[in-house]
């Protein structure tokens, strides 16, 4: 049976990042080799992405491929991304994640009409958004990563501040990693599906693979009502 396309278009990015010949095991299988400059993770950690039911895992070091391979034999593949199962089989210092990776096809998109709200551009680093994401505080500021996109900032003010705004980074591939982000104040209103909406629409007029990655439960139900397919989750791991 032929693979999912957006599947298959998610999973040809993640082999990409490992920097090292790599594919996704066959269901259930994963698959661990060695890339000490795997875009996995940071530098000298363990990469673990899921998609489809199968995983790729990245190992900065040969050393580590043994210690890291013998200890997720044990796991599942959704155990291993789960962010609680591998810390019982690997000796751990930090972790980052799970975050849930999720993907949009053309045709599966539900774009948000603005209403009353007026959505603007702003370029990519405007002293706003900095503003924004100091409102925000840097653990909001720091999943969004508004300072890293290399799209234009779609914005919605507020008595004359902005108070929302979406962009989204050029990573390879041809995907768009989006970020969001909405001032405390102002949070339940529907702002980020609102400019949410307005970056995928430019993402995919550009061709490029809407990625939404995302810790908080939020986070995940905009990429949903946006149209977004949950397809896997991203995990990455310090050890000891």
């Amino acid at each position: 049976m032929s693979m999912d396309p957006l599947l298959l278009r998610a999973r040809g990015l993640w082999e990409d990042l490992a920097r090292v010949p790599a594919s996704f095991a066959p269901p259930g299988g994963v698959n661990v080799v060695v890339s000490p400059d795997s875009g996995l993770c940071p530098v000298g950690w363990v990469g673990a992405v899921a998609l489809g039911g199968a995983a790729i895992v990245t190992v900065p070091t040969e050393s580590t491929t043994l210690i890291v391979r013998k200890a997720l034999a044990r796991l599942s593949v959704e155990a291993i991304v789960d962010g609680t199962s591998v810390w019982e089989v690997l000796p751990i210092a930090r972790a980052l994640g799970p975050a849930a990776l999720s993907y949009l096809s053309p045709g599966g998109f539900r774009p948000v009409e603005a209403g009353a709200l007026l959505v603007e551009q702003l370029p990519a680093g405007h002293p706003e958004l900095r503003h924004l994401e100091k409102v925000a505080g840097d653990e909001d500021a720091g999943e969004a990563a508004l300072d890293e996109i290399t799209s234009p900032a779609f914005v919605v003010r507020e008595q004359g501040q902005v108070v929302a705004a979406a962009g989204y980074r050029a990573w390879p591939s041809r995907t768009a990693h989006i970020g969001v982000l909405t001032a405390p104040a102002v949070r339940g209103q529907g702002l980020a599906r609102v400019t949410g909406s307005a970056t995928v629409a430019h993402a995919l007029a550009a061709g490029l693979l809407p990625q939404w990655r995302a810790r908080p439960p939020a986070s995940r139900r905009v990429a949903a009502s946006l149209g977004f397919e949950e397809l896997g989750f991203q995990l990455s791991i310090e050890i000891i």
